[in-house]
């Protein structure tokens, strides 16, 4: 079973964060998994009555801590293509 992480777990959590936000303001994440299988953070995201969920690999979030644009640039691509992509959203 993944295990439930606080924000403050989270490398780079407020630039995830902001990133979302600057997609879509209504958009709030609701619980985060560290996935040791696969070492990434499953953030799971709400919108109005849909859920969307976005895997994001460990080393890109400590890259992006690291000050890496390069890492930062993928978290956008990423971000952005999974909550445009609608099998991404589900109704709860």
């Amino acid at each position: 079973m993944d295990r439930q992480v606080t924000r403050e777990e989270v490398p780079s959590y407020e630039i995830v964060e902001e990133k979302i936000k600057e997609i879509d303001q209504s958009i709030i994440i609701i619980r985060i998994f560290y996935i040791f299988m696969h070492i990434a953070y499953k953030f799971q995201l709400i919108k109005n009555d849909k859920l969307c969920t976005v895997e994001i690999p460990r080393k890109m979030l400590d890259g992006i801590k690291k000050g890496n644009a390069f890492f930062e640039d993928e978290l956008t691509s990423l971000i952005n293509s999974s909550l445009q992509h609608t099998d991404c959203w589900n109704k709860v």
